[in-house]
């Protein structure tokens, strides 16, 4: 397991590859504000059975905050170079929230690339234009510590508030560049992907919290009613970051998933 810089549409994109090389591929992307560690107890389950891709976008974690390359276009490129980089066909792809959308995207633009698709807290459209530009507004004029506690509060259940790793994520979020930040929000706000993905057949399994605040169960749910034959769940006591608050239900309907279409 080695944390590793590649340089990718002139952006130095941190990563990180483990994994058996003989394994069947899994690709992690993450949401907006946050950086690969949420996948870090999923991965850790999965690492012995799976080659596993995670990264940090631009703009987030050890990754470049480059001044141009902030469309959808991007972020759904540099996950494709990636996986070029690193030799990695057929995978299964997790995307959470942002990561969601760069997951729909890349599956319509580079089938050869994605087999299976996982779509955790996300949908076609989040959000709207008042939304994200008022966000994007307020990181710019006040800092992401100015919208840290109502992010958090749409992040995680109440009770996980009081869990005593909440510093950490907490930290993570506010040491996100405003920059990093607002140049991703605009990127979702300008994203409609709800055509492209109504045309997609892949296997895929939705999955969200039920006290997710920023892409609530209704919205997930119209969003996997775009592909066909998947499947949707809801975790019950969990934000919009499953992974983290519920590691343990969202690794086993993960590997629930892959088994079912042979994948591993």
């Amino acid at each position: 397991m080695v944390s590793r810089i590649v340089k990718v549409n002139d952006a130095a994109l941190h990563c990180q590859i483990e994994g058996p090389s003989d394994a069947p591929a899994l690709v992690f992307s993450n949401s907006l504000g946050t950086d690969f560690r949420i996948w870090d107890a999923v991965v850790a389950d999965l690492a012995q059975d799976y080659r596993i891709l995670r990264y940090d976008k631009r703009g987030h974690g050890l990754s470049d905050d480059p001044d141009n390359g902030w469309s959808m276009g991007e972020l759904v490129g540099d996950v494709a170079v990636l996986m070029d980089h690193f030799g990695l066909k057929g995978a299964a792809v997790v995307g959470l929230s942002v990561g969601g959308l760069i997951a729909q995207g890349l599956a319509a633009e580079r089938p050869d690339l994605v087999r299976l698709m996982v779509l955790a807290d996300t949908a076609a459209r989040i959000g709207n234009e008042d939304l994200w530009n008022d966000r994007i507004a307020q990181v710019k004029s006040a800092g992401i510590g100015s919208m840290a506690d109502a992010i958090l509060e749409r992040w995680f259940a109440p009770d996980f508030h009081a869990d005593g790793n909440f510093a950490m994520w907490r930290n993570m979020l506010v040491r996100t560049s405003d920059q990093g930040y607002a140049r991703v929000s605009a990127a979702i706000r300008d994203t409609d992907l709800v055509t492209s993905t109504s045309g997609l057949t892949l296997p895929t399994l939705a999955v969200v919290g039920d006290r997710d605040g920023a892409t609530p169960p209704d919205l997930v749910r119209e969003t996997a009613e775009l592909i066909a034959g998947s499947q949707f769940e809801i975790i019950r006591g969990a934000g919009h970051l499953p992974c983290v608050e519920k590691p343990q239900v969202f690794t086993r309907l993960l590997r629930d998933f892959l088994k079912s279409h042979q994948h591993g």
